[in-house]
């Protein structure tokens, strides 16, 4: 099997409200939107976010585990330098984002902060100095 993600198809509670925030708010264009159903983004060379209807979501994938607190995961988008987080940051938080956490510098080196989407996923903006924050960028 080869060692990459193609997709990454989160289910959202108000699709109206997650393409506001996105594709409005964000300025993120689609690359394939179905009503009520799906929005894909292509997010990268070869990836895609996949922002999916969570009644489609459960017909296909299976039961929702719906409890409190974060989603155990975050996803990260990369900038090349410091300034671009807080930027980033700026413009989550006039797309609605909440909460937004200002970026921060990191023990390991790096600048970083966190916004959530309208369903409470967290999205991790983040300036990595190293070989491995910098293999990540376009």
């Amino acid at each position: 099997m080869d060692q990459r993600i193609s997709f990454m198809s989160m289910a959202v509670s108000d699709l109206a409200a997650t393409r506001a925030f996105y594709v409005d708010g964000l300025g993120w264009e689609p690359a394939l939107e179905v009503q009520d159903d799906v929005i894909m983004i292509k997010v990268g060379e070869h990836v895609v976010l996949s922002l999916w209807d969570e009644r489609e979501f459960e017909a296909e994938v299976g039961p929702i585990n719906r409890g409190s607190g974060v989603p155990p995961f975050t996803i990260s988008h990369n900038v090349p330098t410091r300034e671009e987080v807080d930027q980033v940051l700026e413009t989550a938080r006039k797309a609605g984002a909440d909460p937004v956490h200002e970026g921060v510098e990191r023990e390991w080196g790096g600048y970083t902060g966190y916004f959530g989407d309208p369903d409470g996923y967290r999205w991790e903006v983040a300036w990595n100095p190293g070989p491995i924050g910098q293999e990540v960028l376009p």
